[in-house]
């Protein structure tokens, strides 16, 4: 498909337009002369486009357009120049998009043009080739999980493919067959979504060579392809053109990639993920486009929405009963009380760094290989935390992009003023003992009910003695989040416990002294503090600046977060309960429990024993890690055995169940 860029049968008129249009935007521009200290990635797209837009219309102007930038890329002595020219990712784009204009205008270049790329991108190719088998086992030649492995692979592979160079082909298709069998099944990515929309369309860019090359269909192997279209719908933000934030995010809006979603739409026959692209074209694409802080962007993959589109795929919206969704890899829970623009929406997150596949597969490589393979350079410490929207805004938020991440920057607990072990760094995860770890047990979400508790406790010094410290987040039907953080140290010791919460304006504090109001825009949320009683609350600015490429060192990314902190004395245990209600009114009030804990809000009761697993409380007896009710909806349950309802046995079981009763 993409070499011989014969897309499938059918109408394209968008897509046509969208490739014409990316053809003819540089055409007032004039190359530049001498290597930019920025990235060059952009000179590749900058020359396929017009390339392809001539072989679709045989316009001469396009042709012209397309050896413009030629000339300038083959200009160069070499790809990249502030952070490793010819062994990264300017290497990995200009030889994918060059090889295919290359491939595409064929006899139509000049002798001359011809001759200079053909030996510009031997030479380049040769380069990438080199370095990748000189650093075997080390960065992103092995970086099985990262998007330099996957971008400079598939740039090399396609030069291969056009120059005939099998051991290039050889050596990236392998590296595909690797990357396939390692990434988790359920479709997750711990880069996050921006790292996601600028690095797994590689991987279908190297699908489809390998499948039109040698034959080999791969778009079933190891299960993350054919899931990630599910993992990126639910961290879609309410109303589509934001994402959630989880991982480095340069902006809330860099997250679309039309032509993946058709791209996958066409592989495995999702409607949903050709709906999306139909959305992202129609309404979405001029935002991200001007505002989003990742370039190249979305606009130079014009080429691939016209040859992946798939008229034969017919676009349906997510159902109505598809809100909410579990990524075990990932750690991750999210829901949402629908699909509308101003509906309610958490992300709730905890795993080891990179998820529990790449960290116990990348343990493996260093004890058998001495090879790591595990770069964690985006990915947070952040296991614990969530992210929170409703009404159309951002009302508990993550940190974005830092160069020196913390876990004082996400909606978490600190002890004595610390957040995790060894953070304030790029790699928080880099070198860290195998057994400090997180992870997400106890998971509902489904029956209008998200409900997990993050156990975060390994992720602190140890030095600290944290024996536990679980955070159980529930979401209800109506989108009201419960927190329970249970805190405990060990005996004979005793430490400050701190609660955190992330938002962009200040927290407003209400007469109660355990109530603040969230602002964001027109939206509204309370923040109420249940338990306990004796803290001390402050209000604070916190700055986080990042450059987020080491291609273009003057850019800089700021951002401004506003930090509740509300911090106990030092005690050996610490229980926080607290509800965020969306809305300007607080209804929440605790319920008098013998045994858990509990939040009623009227028509929802929510009852929590995460570890003692004993519920008692407003007319429930249960052996449960909670029992959650709702008027006109079945209970539900987590890890319950028994559960007894206003005197009326409603579970009895052997083994612990989870569900609707």
């Amino acid at each position: 498909m993409l070499l011989s860029a014969t897309p499938p049968a059918g109408p394209r008129p968008f897509q046509e337009r969208r490739l014409m249009d990316e053809a003819v935007r540089h055409r007032a521009l004039a190359p530049p002369r001498r290597h930019p200290e920025a990235s060059i990635t952009w000179l590749g797209p900058a020359a396929s486009n017009p390339a392809l837009a001539y072989r679709v219309s045989g316009d001469p102007a396009h042709l012209a357009e397309a050896e413009r930038w030629i000339g300038a890329a083959t200009g160069f002595a070499h790809w990249g120049r502030a952070h490793m020219p010819d062994h990264d990712l300017d290497a990995g784009w200009l030889l994918h998009h060059l090889a295919l204009a290359h491939h595409w205008l064929g006899d139509a270049l000049s002798d001359e043009t011809r001759t200079l790329l053909r030996y510009k991108l031997m030479v380049q190719g040769r380069r990438l080739y080199d370095f990748a088998v000189a650093t075997e086992g080390r960065w992103w030649s092995s970086s099985y999980w990262q998007n330099h492995n996957w971008i400079c692979h598939a740039g090399l592979a396609t030069a291969g493919y056009v120059l005939g160079r099998e051991e290039w082909t050889a050596r990236a298709k392998d590296n595909l067959g690797r990357v396939l069998d390692l990434l988790p099944e359920d479709g997750s990515h711990a880069e996050g979504v921006v790292y996601w929309r600028y690095g797994v369309p590689w991987l279908a860019i190297h699908l489809d060579l390998l499948q039109e090359c040698e034959g080999l269909d791969w778009w079933g192997r190891g299960g993350f392809m054919e899931n990630t279209f599910r993992f990126r719908l639910h961290q879609s933000a309410p109303g589509f053109a934001e994402q959630t934030g989880h991982g480095d995010c340069h902006d809330r809006l860099s997250g679309h990639s039309a032509a993946l979603y058709h791209r996958l739409a066409a592989a495995y026959g999702i409607g949903e993920a050709q709906w999306l692209a139909g959305l992202v074209g129609r309404e979405l694409l001029g935002r991200e486009a001007a505002d989003s802080g990742v370039r190249p962007g979305i606009l130079p993959e014009a080429y691939l929405e016209y040859l992946w589109y798939d008229p034969s795929v017919g676009a349906r919206p997510p159902a109505a009963s598809d809100t909410h969704a579990h990524f075990p890899d990932l750690g991750l829970v999210t829901a949402r009380t629908s699909w509308a623009d101003d509906a309610t929406f958490v992300s709730f997150k905890a795993s080891p760094g990179g998820g529990h596949k790449a960290w116990e597969t990348a343990a493996k490589h260093r004890a058998e290989l001495g090879w790591d393979t595990l770069d964690t350079g985006h990915h947070h410490p952040d296991s614990g935390s969530f992210v929170l929207l409703s009404q159309g805004a951002f009302l508990a938020v993550d940190e974005g992009y830092s160069n020196r991440k913390r876990a004082a920057h996400h909606n978490l607990l600190l002890v004595d003023g610390q957040g995790f072990a060894d953070e304030d760094r790029y790699h928080v995860y880099e070198g860290i003992p195998h057994e400090r770890r997180a992870r997400m047990r106890d998971v509902l979400a489904g029956g209008g009910w998200a409900h997990g508790t993050a156990e975060i406790g390994a992720m602190y010094d140890p030095r600290l003695g944290v024996r536990r410290l679980d955070r159980t987040l529930v979401c209800t039907p109506s989108g009201r989040l419960v927190l329970l953080d249970l805190a405990q140290a060990e005996e004979g010791t005793a430490r400050e416990w701190t609660f955190l919460l992330q938002t962009d304006e200040p927290t407003v504090p209400e007469d109660d002294g355990c109530t603040r109001l969230i602002r964001a825009g027109e939206a509204r949320a309370t923040v109420t503090r249940l338990a306990p009683d004796d803290v001390r609350t402050r209000s604070g600015v916190t700055e986080v600046s990042a450059n987020p490429t080491s291609s273009t060192p003057e850019l800089t990314v700021t951002r401004t977060l506003h930090t509740l902190r509300v911090t106990t004395p030092a005690a050996r245990s610490a229980t926080f309960l607290t509800v965020i209600e969306p809305g300007a009114r607080v209804t929440a009030r605790a319920v008098d429990c013998a045994h858990g804990h509990g939040v009623t809000f009227g028509s929802e009761t929510v009852l929590l024993s995460p570890v003692e697993r004993r519920v008692e409380g407003a007319g429930v007896r249960a052996d449960a890690a909670a029992v959650l009710v709702s008027e006109g909806r079945p209970v539900h349950v987590v890890a319950a055995r028994r559960v007894e309802v206003d005197g009326h046995v409603v579970l009895d079981v052997p083994e612990p169940f989870t569900g609707g009763v």
